[in-house]
């Protein structure tokens, strides 16, 4: 018998399950997420899990965890300072696949080398250059590396890594480790992003080893990849762009093995995000493109998924432009004021009393702030930045007494941003209290904040609502909306060879929202979504019946659906996936790029042979360092040819190795 244990860390809470011999679920339970030390959040998780299941910690054979963390950054758009080597590129270069805006002025070096298609060298590389670049002692607390067409040559990529290494021991990130794919910013990007999650991830993965051996379980600790799989925690703290869609990704894993179901639309609703995928044939499907969260399209192999900024925990905008002005939600999480309000319920309730009684509402009205607790100032902090982190100290305070002009509130932003503060405002959490669908909270001070809230004008002079239950509705009809929104772009996606609209617009088409509505006049249309829906998170059976009956399909609100991606990290396997290549730069040359350069054979097959076996022994080694027994292995080929005067020439050829295994687990006599 083997109980295995699963962890989800998530940006609202952290969830736990105990899995019996991968058939039944025999305990689950969940605690808040607490940023300031992810310990706490995982350890009381944890902790009770065990005693709800009756079991001791060294009955448990496998540990894995599952987390969000990752794609919430890319999503907020947090992470930390780094710099990035751009070898053999121009600074044009950096305006391409979104690179520039996703360096948001953190230092960039560009420098001379990379190589050309062909694997041959470019350009020496500047060793000279990077050197002056690392003695200037950027603050960064890593670094992203990217070559042109390291893909097909590592070489500068892996000389670089190896100085960067050795004078400042901080992480760095090559993009030929991330993606065997070329387009060079693409990679770059990648490689960026990775970098600046090595610390999110760390801690992450720190906090729950420490965990694990404080509570005398020893068991291997293995985390959930993007596109559902397995791997190490090692590999995990070296790659954590890999975790992005991570929860996701074990959600989709949670959903088939919770309802069997063979064909679905899978909707998860976080207190960040709401990620959609389809379910075909059992199996998620595995975008070609790359992973694309928030504004970034990335290189990692992840599910097909859509990811947006709509959670539990959204922040609730008011609209102002135009006659009829509304409400959006998100992209941003912020701490519901109902939960804030367990903090300091006295000061939070006196404060949102006196802005409801006040003449005019205030934008800052509901809102608060405070420190994150057992976090530490750090350098470089500007006097404006250290002046609000004064004025904070380690109380509550109403956002509108700390923010006293247009540079308090962007150094604020960044406090947030880097994680130093949180920021707390009405979210649909919130709305959930007013209305009677929670009551996990404090509901009086989400009642009292929605009044406030509510008293706001839109565009044509009106409030926003006369109370805090019509308010309430406001916000829930608001999530209601976006969440068909993005069911319907990703149904529409899967059929995109049917229209010539894009997915977005096609979701927003009057006639197609007509058809929801039944229109009969003299043209009838109809309707519906033609798929199951399983809905999946703690707030699902609250918002998921009525989007349901809304977009008239069937939805499935399965049992344990709050830790669906909790399930999802124990009953995964390890798998491993490298690809590789062979160019033909001219007629009877055949190049297998290999990881220590390109190698020249004078027949095709001889050059795809060498190139298979070195991959199928790099995913097999892979695989075993993941802690996977009963490996087994596959490697497909995909060789583009030309006809050439009735002669078919061999033009480029890609090979894919994949390991798949069971998790290594620890049995107990």
């Amino acid at each position: 018998m083997a109980l295995n244990l699963g962890i989800d860390t998530g940006g609202t809470y952290t969830d736990a399950v105990i899995v019996r011999d991968e058939t039944e679920v025999i305990a689950t339970a969940k605690s808040l997420t607490t940023r300031h030390d992810l310990a706490e959040g995982i350890g009381s998780a944890i902790r009770a899990v065990i005693e709800a299941a009756d079991i001791g910690p060294n009955d448990i054979s496998l540990a894995a965890l599952s987390t969000t963390l990752a794609t919430n950054a890319l999503v907020e758009n947090q992470g930390e300072r780094v710099a990035l080597i751009y070898i053999g590129f121009t600074d044009a270069d950096l305006d391409r696949s979104g690179l520039r805006e996703a360096l948001k002025g953190d230092p960039c070096l560009i420098m001379n080398g990379g190589h050309n298609h062909d694997g041959s060298e470019s350009t020496p590389l500047d060793l000279a250059a990077l050197q002056g670049f690392l003695d200037s002692q950027p603050l960064v607390t890593g670094f992203a590396i990217a070559s042109r067409f390291a893909t097909r040559n590592s070489a500068h990529e892996r000389q670089a890594a190896a100085m960067v290494s050795d004078m400042t021991g901080l992480p760095v990130s090559c993009s030929h480790q991330l993606s065997a794919k070329l387009n060079g910013p693409k990679r770059a990007l990648t490689a960026l992003l990775n970098a600046r999650l090595i610390g999110t991830i760390d801690r992450l993965i720190a906090k729950a080893h420490t965990v694990l051996e404080d509570l005398g379980i020893n068991a291997p600790l293995m985390v959930v990849r993007g596109d559902g799989a397995l791997m190490s925690a090692q590999a995990a703290r070296a790659h954590p762009i890999e975790t992005i869609l991570s929860g996701p990704a074990a959600s989709l894993v949670g959903a088939r093995w919770l309802t069997g179901v063979d064909t679905a639309l899978v909707s998860d609703i976080g207190g960040t995000t709401t990620d959609v995928a389809l379910l075909r044939n059992g199996r998620p499907a595995i975008d070609p493109s790359g992973a694309h969260v928030g504004a970034f399209q990335t290189m990692v192999e992840a599910v097909a998924m859509r990811t947006t900024g709509l959670g539990g925990d959204s922040q609730v905008h008011v609209m102002t432009e135009g006659l009829q002005g509304g409400l959006n939600l998100g992209p941003k999480r912020v701490v519901p004021v109902s939960l804030m309000a367990t903090y300091d319920p006295e000061s939070i309730l006196r404060e949102l009393d006196l802005q409801t009684r006040s003449e005019a509402p205030s934008e800052h009205d509901g809102r608060f702030v405070r420190a994150v607790g057992g976090a530490m100032q750090p350098t470089g902090l500007s006097d404006r930045e250290a002046a609000l982190m004064d004025r904070i100290a380690d109380t509550v305070q109403p956002v509108g007494q700390i923010v006293r002009t247009r540079i308090d509130h962007r150094s604020l932003t960044q406090l947030i941003n880097q994680g130093f503060v949180q920021v707390s405002g009405v979210t649909p959490s919130d709305a959930a209290h007013v209305l009677g669908l929670l009551d996990t909270w404090h509901t009086e001070a989400a009642g009292l904040a929605l009044m406030s809230l509510a008293r706001r004008r839109q565009g044509n002079g009106q409030c926003l609502a006369q109370n805090p239950t019509d308010m309430a509705q406001f916000i829930i009809d608001r999530l209601t909306a976006q969440t068909m929104s993005s069911l319907v772009e990703a149904a529409f996606q899967e059929d995109t060879n049917a229209f010539d609209a894009p997915p977005e617009a096609l979701a927003k088409h009057e006639l197609f929202h007509a058809g929801l509505n039944q229109h009969r006049g003299l043209v009838a249309l109809s309707a519906h979504l033609n798929v199951d829906v399983v809905g999946l998170g703690a707030s699902a059976p609250t918002y998921y019946p009525a989007i349901g009956k809304r977009l008239g399909c069937k939805m499935l609100l399965p049992e344990h659906a709050g830790v669906a991606n909790a399930i999802g990290a124990v009953v995964g396997r390890v798998t491993l996936r490298k690809s590789g290549t062979v160019t033909s730069p001219s007629d009877g040359h055949y190049l297998a790029h290999l990881i220590q350069g390109p190698i020249t054979f004078s027949e095709p097959e001889e050059a795809l042979r060498a190139l298979e076996a070195e991959l199928r022994q790099t995913v097999v080694d892979q695989a075993q360092n993941s802690g996977a027994v009963d490996i087994q292995t596959t490697v497909s080929r995909d060789v583009q040819t030309a006809q050439i005067e009735s002669r078919s020439m061999f033009v480029q050829a890609t090979l894919t190795a994949e390991a798949t295994g069971r998790p290594q687990i620890t049995r107990q006599p």
